[in-house]
């Protein structure tokens, strides 16, 4: 049976919403792969049922189509696959899973987006199509390419997506002095935590330590375990010893990222708690280069990392171009008196600029949260990055 093109349209945003849905769980889980979701339908159009669904498995592997396929079984030959992502068309660990869809006998695939990694974008499809099978491409290709971000930037860019938080209070500061300044509430800091588990890492400045003594983790009912890898941006390796950061890199990972001249001894008392460090090169003016820090976490696999480094660091990024997405949270409560701007004037002309849209404003209790999206590609790298 052939459904009219709106009714056929409608029927593949159904079954893409779900398979967004399904991958969207395991974001942060699975770098330096993206957390991909898939569905496995069969049966006329309004009789249809779901026969399957997968989604990416943390570290990696097995990719969701795999997934999704095995638990169908045979039941899968003509049946219609719903991903978010092309398909992989190269060897890696395990075989294609274009070749895998190919084997299982599905009739149509229905695909969100292409994959711009070089080692698939568009062959993926092309395999697909080779066999005889029907492929759409393009169902709801909008959402998939935001909840790919990361991945296309990694693999585009040779860096990972930076997703920037920053808390204001209503008169515009994020901080007043001494003391660590409570500017959101609960609904709003859940929030948050949710999304640093959905990240790869957490990124913040040395200045930040030094001044908050953060801990970096997740620490929602059940998601403990979510905790991303906490970065630290160091030039000179000041993160003390005894900071909760280094005090906690036994259960969650850590990595400071200092320049080449950081003192040797001061390493050796890092590594002995149990944190990483990689020397990046720095500015003339002693602060490592951004760029070339952030292509260094790509090498390593980050693909999307939130950075609540503050201010100043949020600055910095903006001036250099380094931010994808960026959401700032007004809390209710106005300082009242001179403080540290919440934003610097590089990342307001950014945000001003046409580089940059806003993309929603929603509530958590009295808490406003304001998310702009970058409405252009970001710049490629010489060489890109690529999954494992």
């Amino acid at each position: 049976m052939t459904l009219p093109p709106d009714r056929q349209s409608a029927l593949d945003r159904r079954y893409m919403r779900l398979a967004l849905a399904l991958g969207r769980r395991h974001l942060g889980e699975t770098w330096p792969n993206p957390s991909v979701g898939a569905v496995l339908v069969a049966g006329p159009p309004g009789a249809e049922r779901i026969l399957a669904q997968g989604v990416t498995q943390p570290g990696g592997r097995p990719h969701a189509e795999r997934i999704a396929l095995a638990a169908a079984g045979e039941a899968a030959r003509g049946a219609t696959l719903y991903v978010t992502l092309e398909p992989c068309s190269h060897h890696g660990r395990t075989s294609p899973c274009a070749d895998a869809v190919v084997e299982a006998g599905i009739a149509r695939v229905v695909s969100a987006m292409a994959d711009p990694d070089p080692r698939v974008a568009g062959r993926g499809h092309g395999r697909l199509s080779a066999a005889g099978i029907a492929v759409t491409v393009g169902t709801l290709g909008q959402e998939a390419a935001r909840d790919h971000l990361g991945h296309v930037t990694r693999v585009t860019a040779g860096r990972p997506a930076i997703d920037l938080k920053l808390a204001r209070t209503p008169d515009g500061f994020a901080a007043g002095g001494t003391g660590r300044l409570i500017i959101t509430g609960p609904l709003a800091n859940a929030r948050i935590h949710l999304m640093r588990a959905h990240s790869d890492a957490i990124m913040v400045g040395v200045e930040t330590v030094l001044a908050d003594d953060p801990e970096l983790t997740v620490r929602l009912p059940g998601l403990g375990d979510r905790s991303p890898v906490r970065v630290v941006l160091d030039p000179a390796l000041r993160t003390p010893p005894q900071s909760r950061l280094l005090r906690t890199s036994d259960r969650v990972p850590t990595l400071i990222l200092c320049g080449p001249a950081a003192p040797p001894e001061a390493e050796r008392a890092i590594r002995a708690a149990g944190a990483d460090v990689a020397r990046m090169p720095v500015d003339p003016d002693g602060r490592l280069q951004l760029r070339a820090a952030l292509h260094g976490l790509g090498e390593r696999g980050f693909t999307r990392v939130f950075c609540e480094g503050g201010p100043t660091l949020a600055n910095a990024l903006a001036r250099h171009g380094l931010i994808d997405t960026c959401l700032i949270v007004t809390g209710a409560r106005p300082l009242d008196r001179a403080g540290l701007p919440a934003i610097g004037p590089d990342l307001a002309d950014l945000l001003a600029s046409g580089a940059f849209g806003l993309a929603e404003e929603t509530r958590a209790g009295p808490d406003l949260f304001t998310s702009y999206a970058r409405s252009s590609p970001c710049s490629p790298a010489s060489s890109p990055m690529l999954d494992a």
